[in-house]
């Protein structure tokens, strides 16, 4: 009978113990073997590959990228699911705010790459991070107001230094000034720009008219404020005497303005403010923030994951405990830290360690979302172990020498695991 139920029992692990051979042991088994010879695996190496790992810049901005992506991560998911978890128990809509949270861990991380590699993207009218960030700066900070606008060759109009223009001849009192400029985008125009005009002569005083010289269609004049031409609406005009300004004014919506007596017998300025390039954002994927906008791509899919998980261990927290702590005086942040906090203690140990294990095989998110003049700096072991194993200038040895490398890293936090499972099964 012993010796049918054993017979039974090897039956029906016998095809477990087969898939496990054939997809776990025997993969493990060969790359340890195989990162012990060089790259056409007909030489042995010796440590040859792991002292690489070490040595090569490009697999060590990988490891430490990994240290990283294991110590930020996870924490930061494991906190936002914590705070999601308790304070979606105090409100009524607290299910909804739930499902929407936890909704990312239905995209694939393929899918998720995508969106936020949209997300990062540098043109403000495209993406989503630029945009907010460009409109807050806009908000608090004055934008361009014409950007690569210049004068022609014929207009009253040369180079004054640092990207301003001004004008070729002093300027005096009674006497209209033409200030012409082209090269602006009919986008880049003031919304409530009106035609140019002649401005009207005003005793003492510098008038003129500053404008877009340049006519839909063709047909326009230069030098001359043709019917269909716009003005420059708040453009900045300066009178510089001896290199010092005396009088500054901004165009009206027709282009005119009015100086002082002041400024008579001034150059007339254009400041190089009127021409800078408009605020672009935050270069999200570049190389000092790449990694930071990766992670956050992360923790917006996974903090719904650790928020799941933890509210269902805060479900099952004894309400009696809470209740007393309130009841000997305890605030509600004391009532978190000092009660709920631990008694979620197992809860956020096997939230935490997941989440880890997960991170140090992140691959997906970095392949996708750091461009190629970024890869580098947003480099991750899993990605190295695909460059090495299958790039232009593969090396086979070096890439299981990577997966062993990937392996140790995993295993102390797999032992800590199970360690952990069965101590909490011992109870």
């Amino acid at each position: 009978m012993t010796g049918t139920r054993k017979a039974v029992a090897v039956g029906f692990l016998l095809p477990a113990l087969v898939l496990l051979g054939a997809l776990v042991v025997y993969p493990i088994g060969y790359s340890l073997h195989r990162s012990f010879f060089d790259q056409s695996g007909s030489a042995f190496a010796g440590l040859d590959n792991y002292r690489e790992i070490f040595t090569d810049d490009s697999i060590l901005t990988a490891v430490k990228n990994n240290a990283i992506w294991v110590v930020v991560a996870p924490t930061v998911s494991t906190v936002l699911g914590l705070i999601f978890a308790v304070l979606t128990e105090r409100v009524r809509w607290g299910t909804a705010f739930k499902l929407i949270v936890f909704m990312p861990m239905a995209i694939s991380m393929l899918a998720a790459g995508i969106i936020f590699r949209l997300v990062y993207e540098q043109d403000p009218d495209r993406g989503v991070a630029n945009a907010v960030w460009v409109g807050v700066h806009d908000t608090f900070a004055e934008s361009a107001g014409f950007p690569k606008a210049h004068p022609l060759p014929v207009h009253p109009l040369k180079a004054g230094g640092a990207g301003a223009f001004v004008t070729e001849e002093p300027v005096t009192a009674g006497k209209d000034v033409l200030l012409p400029l082209v090269g602006v985008a009919p986008a880049k125009m003031p919304s409530d720009a009106k035609p140019a005009r002649a401005a009207k002569p005003d005793d003492g005083k510098i008038t003129g008219t500053a404008w877009l010289d340049f006519t839909k269609g063709g047909g326009g004049r230069p030098n001359t404020i043709d019917a269909k031409e716009l003005g420059l609406k708040g453009i900045k005009v300066e009178a510089v005497k001896d290199g010092k300004v005396v009088a500054s004014a901004r165009a009206g919506a027709d282009g005119t303005f009015t100086l002082p007596a002041s400024a008579d017998g001034a150059l007339l300025r254009l400041p190089a403010d009127n021409f800078r390039e408009p605020y672009n954002g935050v270069n999200w994927l570049g190389p000092s923030l790449v990694t930071p906008a990766i992670i956050g791509g992360y923790v917006w899919m996974w903090a719904g994951f650790a928020m799941v998980l933890i509210a269902a261990g805060l479900a099952s927290v004894p309400r009696e405990l809470l209740e007393a702590a309130r009841v000997d005086g305890a605030n509600e942040w004391q009532v978190f830290r000092r009660v709920t906090v631990p008694l979620l203690a197992p809860v956020l140990a096997v939230v935490l360690v997941t989440l880890m294990i997960n991170v140090l095989k992140i691959f997906d998110l970095v392949f996708i979302i750091a461009p190629g003049s970024a890869q580098d700096d947003a480099n991750v072991l899993a990605l190295q172990l695909y460059r090495s194993s299958f790039g232009t200038d593969s090396n086979p040895g070096l890439g299981s020498a990577i997966a062993v490398l990937l392996l140790l890293l995993v295993i102390p936090v797999m032992a800590f695991n199970i360690r952990r499972i069965r101590r909490e099964a011992r109870r």
